[in-house]
């Protein structure tokens, strides 16, 4: 066996410059195979752990998938919303242990504007359990205050100190519809890779302030209340959008969520969030099986050029071969020489391509999360990694025994005979 491979070591290393752009090519097909399938990967931890710890989300009576978009992912609007008397009633359920309402409908340069109560800093979680910290500053405190996400941070340049209006409803555009009531930054919280990145937080009582000449969408012709007098009236929210509910003890769960279903001042419904999460995957899980197919076309591609390689190098090798053959080389050592040296490259390229797939995930990672808010972290590799890999080298080898049985089927005078 180590007379075979050093026969396979030197033939590879007389034709170097070849094998060396084969090499390149399997690295590069590793590379994208990888980063393909670590990106899939990410794509739906990401998705999964937008929100956790949450055991209930309540809103008006409507679809579960639409509840989760609007008040998870700021996409969408409300069909109705629910009144402050239904989120007091249901925090003082016995088997709830905290409320934390959302209400949404205004943005800030295309970033959704989410008012909520301090709670929520508190209560909310994400990935693994994991509590929002601030990168820089503090919470919300007084009236005006807001706290933005790291991306709304990043892409716009705020600090804290920065003061910003905010605009009524959501889109690109700021119409500067409540430049009379400026907010001033005291936070930014630190990246999560979820929704809180796109997103400016405020208090509750603030939108009820920004509203107050306001009536059904628009301001009230010849009513204008300055920023100093908005103190003086009751800002307590007559309405929010939805609410994060944690329960005292999750066995409840399903007694509460029928609660909230009957609930008699109006109608209501409690959505479980990763029941919800997993039915909205099942509908833009889609995108993952063309990243599936993708890697499997990538993986396909790397491999015909390994053939189509092994292939065209058997011309130059006609030669080695028929002296290997007159000197008693059987058919299983013609197979097996070929095999150990695409089983060689394949195994170099390989490496070479989980090198790059390691400095390209370490590289382009800030940027990946500052841009598309996908958060991509350097580990080991997981299982399917592990099986991808082990299939190219299995397949890599057993591509190279389709020239190995060309090669042997030329004929000793084709190879030892000069050509002219």
């Amino acid at each position: 066996m180590s007379v075979l491979f050093g026969i396979a070591w030197k033939s590879a290393w007389n034709r170097r410059f070849t094998l060396a752009l084969t090499l390149l090519s399997i690295a590069l097909s590793t590379f994208l195979l990888l980063g393909v399938e670590r990106i899939r990967t990410q794509l739906r931890d990401n998705f999964a752990s937008s929100v956790s710890g949450t055991d209930l989300i309540v809103g008006a009576r409507t679809g579960s998938t639409q509840l989760l978009l609007y008040s998870v992912f700021r996409i969408g609007a409300a069909t109705n919303n629910i009144s402050w008397k239904s989120v007091q009633a249901l925090s003082a359920h016995p088997g709830v242990d905290w409320v934390v309402p959302l209400s949404l409908g205004d943005s800030h340069r295309g970033f959704a504007v989410l008012a909520t109560t301090p709670d929520y800093f508190t209560h909310f979680r994400y990935g693994s359990r994991q509590a929002l910290t601030l990168r820089e500053g503090k919470p919300f405190s007084e009236l005006f205050d807001a706290v933005v996400g790291a991306e709304v941070a990043d892409r716009l340049g705020y600090h804290v100190g920065q003061k910003i209006t905010l605009a009524h409803g959501s889109g690109e555009l700021d119409t500067g519809a409540h430049a009379d009531k400026p907010f001033t930054v005291t936070g930014v919280l630190a990246r999560t890779g979820t929704p809180v990145d796109r997103t400016v937080h405020i208090g509750l009582a603030a939108m009820e302030a920004i509203h107050l000449d306001w009536a059904g969408g628009a301001p009230m012709p010849g009513v204008h209340i300055p920023a100093e007098q908005v103190r003086k009236f009751d800002l307590t929210p007559k309405n929010v959008t939805a609410a994060l509910v944690g329960l005292k003890n999750r066995s409840a769960v399903f007694s509460v969520q029928r609660w909230v279903s009957t609930y008699a001042g109006e109608p209501l419904m409690a959505i479980l969030p990763g029941v919800a999460l997993d039915e909205l995957w099942s509908v833009v899980g889609v995108g993952e099986n063309a990243l599936l197919l993708m890697s499997a076309l990538v993986a396909l591609v790397s491999l015909a050029g390994l053939v189509s390689v092994v292939m065209a190098g058997l011309n130059e090798r006609r030669r080695e071969l028929a002296v290997l053959r007159a000197v008693g080389a059987s058919l299983r050592h013609v197979l097996a020489l070929l095999a150990l040296e695409g089983a060689l490259v394949t195994a170099l390229g390989i490496v070479v391509g989980v090198l790059f797939a390691t400095l390209g995930i370490a590289l382009l990672s800030p940027w990946l999360q500052s841009q598309f808010g996908l958060a991509l972290a350097l580990s080991a590799p997981t299982a399917n990694e592990w099986l991808l890999m082990a299939s190219l080298l299995v397949a890599g080898f057993a591509a190279s025994l389709l020239p190995g049985l060309r090669a042997y089927r030329l004929s000793l005078a084709d190879g030892l005979s000069p050509r002219i």
